[in-house]
């Protein structure tokens, strides 16, 4: 009788277990928990087993560049390009001139005129999916009326085509149509990368597809000014125009980067977006073609040293909150201006930097806890992560309609101005934006605007943020008068967009 028992027990157990397990798998494909085991699925990690046990020595780049090189390829872009055609003989606009030679000369010599060509350029990306999935940067592709994929050991061509693109991170998914299996990389662990540590680089640098070069790790979480995600990897490893795109392994083979800047001049400076970064955009880059990043609707600034002893602090680290959005996320959490965030979702914040980029990683929808300091004593609040889609052809779309983008007209990119750009462009205070690109042959280029140039007015109206530069350049006609701050001084600029 009692092994009847038990044995009733026992089948008991195995069915509760059994219909736990299906609850589990249910409640997870409910509320979409599946993601990290389709990304292992899409690529090969480190982490699940699958590092190349093909590389045995740490220190032998033979083996590294003979196992690597055929997962990387090299990336040919097709753009068309605008270009204003100028009167090449100035002096002979007069009306001398147009009366004695006519309707002909004055078509030839048009002012207006719009010239089309042809731009290629050359770029590197490396294989993620044996389907013929390729991850290079946004930078490569963009405005490519034509993408060329050569494979580097059979040196076949085949045209691409762009699953999904991230502007703010420099990210672009691409894919090609083999009708093979291609070999594919392994993604590392870029937050377990060392300053000091051995990197290889393998790309396309001026065109001279293959090249591999060594250095080391010189830097982590680089701020240069290149988007709202800077978190760079430094590494002197050789990087040039046409790496743009490729990889940078460690001395296990496994991606830990993306090379993407170089400094202009600068001798052994590269940076490449650390691939954990990457990770958590792919999945929705081949889903949705773009990527939805969180958002709680807050500003913030660097908490100084003299800020951290005004709030009663030892030690500056932290972001300190500057203002919150009515009604936002952060708001309706309780967050307030003057909160020092010290973690978020159980990620220590030190600065500013942190922030951002913890909070845009974070899957809209989700509740996370957010540790503070106010008023000298810790507090820990909930926050309900809000949604901040960032797909640029929607965005352009909705802006065209509008009446097209503000700079585009002028032939500019601006962004805020955060107190930390402000401090390194030499700006005291933080009111203005600043100018992050400078299109050639714009109307922007010929009035001599240049990258790094702080606006702080339109037509004698204060530009304070985006909204503000956005709204006066809508308003603004044919002439537009700019207060530019350069370095230490300031400067008036005219732009003529009649000319």
């Amino acid at each position: 009788m009692k092994k009847r028992r038990d044995g009733f027990r026992l089948k008991t157990l195995i069915v509760v277990a059994l219909l736990s397990v299906l609850a589990g798998v249910i409640i997870t494909s409910h509320f979409d928990f599946t993601s990290e085991s389709y990304a292992q699925s899409f690529w090969k990690e480190s982490g699940n087993g699958t590092t190349l046990a093909t590389v045995p020595d740490r220190q032998n780049f033979v083996n590294l560049a003979r196992t690597l090189s055929p997962m990387v390829v090299n990336i040919s872009t097709t753009q068309t390009v605008t270009q204003k055609q100028t009167m090449p003989f100035p002096e002979f606009k007069s009306p001398f001139f147009d009366d004695f030679f006519g309707n002909d000369f004055k078509k030839f010599f048009n002012n207006d005129q719009n010239r089309e060509y042809k731009r290629k350029s050359l770029g590197s990306g490396f294989i993620i999916n044996t389907d013929g999935y390729i991850i290079t940067n946004y930078h490569v592709t963009e405005n490519a009326s034509k993408i060329i994929v050569t494979l580097p050991e059979s040196k076949k061509e085949y045209e691409a085509t762009v699953i999904g693109k991230d502007k703010k991170l420099d990210l672009a998914l691409i894919k090609i149509e083999t009708g093979e299996s291609l070999p594919v990389v392994t993604l590392g662990d870029s937050e377990s990368l060392e300053v000091g540590e051995w990197v290889v680089a393998i790309g396309n640098p001026f065109g001279l597809g293959g090249t591999v070069t060594a250095g080391i790790v010189s830097q982590k979480g680089r701020i240069i000014g290149a988007g709202p995600y800077d978190n760079f990897i430094q590494t002197d490893a050789s990087i040039n125009p046409g790496n743009s795109g490729g990889p940078l392994f460690n001395m296990q083979g496994e991606v830990v980067g993306i090379n993407t800047a170089i400094i202009a001049g600068g001798q052994g400076i590269g940076f490449a977006i650390p691939v954990n970064m990457v990770k958590d955009v792919l999945v929705q880059l081949k889903k949705h073609g773009h990527v939805t990043r969180g958002w709680i609707g807050v500003s913030i600034q660097s908490l100084t040293p003299e800020l951290a002893r005004s709030f009663g602090l030892k030690e500056a680290h932290g972001a300190l909150i500057s203002s919150v959005n009515i009604g936002d996320p952060a708001d309706k959490a309780g967050i307030k201006a003057g909160d020092i965030v010290v973690s978020f979702n159980n990620k220590k914040i030190d600065d500013l930097n942190d922030l951002p980029r913890v909070v845009a990683a974070t899957p809209p929808g989700k509740k996370v806890a957010v540790k503070i300091i106010r008023d000298g004593k810790n507090k820990s609040l909930f926050v309900t992560i809000g949604t901040k889609t960032e797909n640029e052809e929607v965005e352009a779309a909705k802006l065209k309609k509008d009446g097209g983008l503000p700079g585009e007209k002028l032939g500019i990119t601006v962004q805020s101005l955060t107190p930390d750009m402000a401090h390194r462009l030499g700006v005291r205070d933080n009111s203005g934006v600043f100018i992050t690109s400078v299109k050639s042959g714009s109307v922007a280029s010929r009035a001599g605007l240049k990258r790094g140039d702080v606006i702080k007015e339109i037509n004698r109206r204060p530009v304070v943020d985006l909204k503000s530069y956005d709204k006066e350049l809508r308003r603004a006609k044919n002439e537009i008068l700019l207060l530019v701050k350069r370095g230490r001084g300031t400067i008036y600029v005219v732009l003529n967009l009649g000319k």
